[in-house]
């Protein structure tokens, strides 16, 4: 079976710092687009961060400055790491992979494999 699972969240206060992993079960990551998602309640999934199997990045323009998305294949992972954390910041956060040439739209449609989130929390 084919899925992520990720780790690192937690509960920080505003500025702080994490980084969340994201590993590949089942299959290997090599041939596929990566992204990052977060969900806060009552909202729509959306799309943080993604990487493509050549290592191009893209990022939405509140995360900008702030996240650093990384992959490892060797092993098999990807990584966010999240700097000046805000309130607004907090969220589920689920990594997911793509095959498609509109990985960089990082919609959810566009995503094949998830995983089942790790919760971040920022207190002010």
């Amino acid at each position: 079976q084919w899925q992520f699972v990720e780790s690192g969240g937690g509960s920080v206060q505003r500025g702080g710092s994490l980084r969340l992993s994201c590993a590949a079960s089942g299959f290997t990551l090599q041939y596929a687009h990566i992204a990052w998602f977060r969900q806060a309640p009552g909202k729509e999934r959306e799309g943080v961060s993604s990487i493509s199997r050549d290592g191009t990045t893209y990022y939405v323009d509140s995360v900008k400055g702030r996240f650093t998305i990384s992959r490892d294949d060797a092993k098999n992972t990807v990584s966010l790491q999240m700097n000046s954390l805000k309130p607004e910041h907090k969220a589920a956060y689920h990594c997911a992979a793509a095959y498609g040439d509109d990985w960089y739209l990082m919609k959810v449609t566009e995503y094949d494999v998830w995983g089942q989130g790790t919760q971040v929390t920022v207190s002010s």
